[in-house]
Parts: C-alpha cells; structure tokens; sequence
C-alpha cells in the first residue's frame, strides 16, 4: 500500500517555517509542490491488485539482441513513457542515444537521473521541438540514428479542443518533419499512438490517426495503446491530486471505461513493436477488457487515503471523450494476437502521393487559419472522425486560438 497522500501533505504542513499569523498563505510553503508530491506517490504505487490479470510479456532475449548497441533516438524523452524508455534503452547499449524534448525542466531533470544513476553510454541531450526540420535534419546528419521511437505528441484532449491548430501543427506536421527526415537517413520509426485514434471524437484522436496513415505509408510501426496508469496529465493523476486535497473525485459518467495498462508494460510493448520484421505495421496490445473509471477512483481511494471514503461527482463526457474505447475501428480487422500479446490490425495503407496531396490542402487550411476547411480536409484522412461541440462552434464563428 502506498503512504496515503494525506500524512504526506500534513507533514510537510506541519514541519514548514510558520508564517505569521496575518500572512495569507496556502496549505504548503512553496517548495511542497502537490504535483511532484503525486508523481512520487504514483511511481511507487503497485496497480497489479486494481489490474488483476497476469502481467504483459517482457521483450525475450531475441529482441533485445536484434536492438543491442542500435543507435536510437527517442522523442517527447522527457515525458512519463519516454523518460522511462530512455532509462531501459541504456541497458541495450545504444551506441548513441538522443533524447528529444520540447521542454527544458523535463529534460533537465532527465539529465540529472541519468548523471546521479551513473548511467552508462553515449546520451545526448536535445532540446526542441519535432516540428524543426533543420534542427531534425542536423540531428540525423551528426548522430544517423537507426530506430526512431516517437513519443513527442501533444495528448491532452479538453485543451486541445480549444487549441485545434496547435494539435494539427504537433501531432500532424511535426510527425510529417520526423519521418522525412528518418526516411532519408535510411531510419526506421515506431510511433507511440493511442486508442483515441479509433473512429475518433476528438481533434487530438484524428490528429493521431493522420501521423499513424504518415508513419504505416512510410513502411513504419505503430503501436496503439489505451491509457496507461501513473503518467503525467492522466486520471490517475487528476484522482491523486484530488484526493491529497480532500476534493470529492470526479469522474465522466457512470459507464466511462477504459483499457489500462502500466508504464513499464508500455515500455516493454515499445520494445517489442521496435523488433517487428513484417513491416509497415500497426500494432496493439492483448488486454482482457476495459476497467470502469468509478473502480479506478475507488482503487487509489483505498491507497491514498485508507481511512477517508471520498466521494465521486459525475461531471458528464467531456467534448472529445467518449465513454469508450477500443484498438480497431469497423474497417480494420484483428489478427491472432503474436505469443508476445500484440495483435497485429490490418488498415487501409494510404500512398506517398495521397498522404502528399491531403497534406498539402491540410497546410493550407491552417496556414490561413481556416480551421472549416482543416475540419474538412482532415475528414479525407479520417472520414469516421466526428468533431466535437466545441470544435465545431470555433470552426463556425472563426474564433480559434
């Protein structure tokens, strides 16, 4: 059982520097930070008892023989599953590894583990952004990494329903710059995606979908995914911080369910897809069913805060969400998952020349900020997508940040 969040948070109240009795001053001092405090607490707890079903494969030998010494680049480094990956990497002896972020305290942060671990190998910082070809071009040209796993992507879905032209730039163009340059540095990429990509709802489940078509018709991996437990802006987070505040938890509605699985069960699913021979492929995780979110906020109740029974607030589904997921849509169809639990889904491919065509229409939509015209070129893409309220409504009055 976790240290419940609360005796965390009244201890580090109680032993702060008193401030004087007329100051204003919040719960904890300004070096407690909730957040980090949650992210700590998360880390260490043990979903396997809210999972209750045998753990994921680990990557056998052969994989990791058909990865060792591989110059690798991962990006979004700095993120929940990329820092964790980069962290497993080191144990494949990469000859190099780069590590690709947009945010400079994740990165640094990231620096620190791996100089206080003593980590082995030759680990390369690099702060920017996927969306910078030359910056891309030069990384590839100093270091020509040989397998690209791309993590970087911006993910959360309510902010990105009021950032749309944000989303297409990251998720769709930033992905187009990767596999260009990969492609012409003879580098193959395996791109981290999700199961919001599926008949989606959101503009951040579409934007998905168009960099898995960019990735399949450049003859890469895909590796789709459902929410993994203790990442950085997830429920799993929401609920803790909710909880180490005494707030009642908020869940969507009743029926809301998703698939779960752990940060290391990703990473060694990663490393996996990473090995696929039979290329372009999109791939997916076995998993025996979804899990209602209402078990998952009782779950962490019970471990945070053993001796509190918080209460729940259904708030509704949120524009973009659905109450559920699932890793293939009506038009692609399942095969026999391997003995490592992928199943490998067969989608319809798009050519270079397609991609090419609906991308240029696409960059012209958002060039002129004519998010009507982005919504209908990315329904070439994506006919299943179906936009949001909220999206709909900027596209109609023109208000789009």
């Amino acid at each position: 059982m976790a240290l419940p969040l609360p005796l965390i948070l009244r201890f580090m109240t109680k032993t702060a520097p008193r401030a004087p009795p007329y100051e204003h001053r919040p719960r904890l001092q300004p070096w407690a930070s909730y957040t980090l405090i949650v992210n700590v607490s998360l880390n260490a707890l043990d979903w396997s008892s809210f999972l209750a079903r045998p753990r994921l494969p680990s990557p056998p030998l052969s994989v990791l023989d058909s990865l060792y010494r591989k110059p690798m680049l991962i990006t979004g480094a700095g993120g929940s599953i990329g820092s964790a990956l980069s962290k497993r990497a080191t144990a494949l002896a990469p000859s190099t590894l780069l590590l690709l972020d947009s945010s400079e305290s994740r990165l640094y942060a990231l620096q620190q583990d791996w100089i206080h671990a003593g980590l082995p190998g030759d680990i390369i910082p690099i702060l920017g952004s996927v969306t910078d070809r030359r910056l891309l071009d030069e990384v590839f040209t100093a270091h020509a990494p040989k397998l690209v796993f791309h993590a970087a992507a911006f993910k959360h879905v309510p902010l990105l329903e009021q950032q749309p032209f944000a989303a297409i730039a990251n998720n769709v163009f930033g992905t187009l710059s990767l596999v260009r340059t990969a492609v012409g540095h003879h580098s193959r990429v395996l791109l981290l995606s999700t199961d919001k990509a599926v008949e989606p709802t959101s503009i951040m489940g579409a934007t998905k979908r168009i960099s898995e078509q960019i990735v399949l018709s450049a003859g890469g991996v895909v590796l789709r995914l459902g929410n993994v437990l203790g990442t950085r802006g997830s429920v799993t987070e929401t609920f803790a911080l909710q909880i180490a505040t005494g707030k009642r938890l908020t869940v969507t509605d009743p029926a809301a369910r998703r698939y779960f699985l752990t940060v290391d069960e990703a990473v060694n699913l990663l490393l996996i897809a990473a090995a696929e021979s039979d290329t372009p492929a999109l791939l997916a995780p076995e998993l025996p069913r979804p899990y209602f979110i209402t078990d998952l906020a009782h779950f962490m109740a019970r471990e945070f805060a053993p001796d509190q029974t918080p209460g729940l607030d259904f708030i509704g589904v949120r524009p973009g969400d659905k109450d559920a997921e699932r890793f293939w849509s009506q038009i692609e169809t399942p095969r026999p998952a391997n003995e490592l639990g992928l199943l490998s889904i067969q989608s319809p491919i798009l050519t270079d020349a397609e991609i090419e065509t609906r991308l240029a229409a696409l960059r012209g939509a958002v060039d002129t900020r004519d998010l009507a015209a982005a919504l209908s070129e990315i329904r070439q893409f994506v006919p299943d997508y179906t936009p949001s309220t909220v999206v709909q409504s900027l596209a109609t009055h023109r208000v789009v940040s």
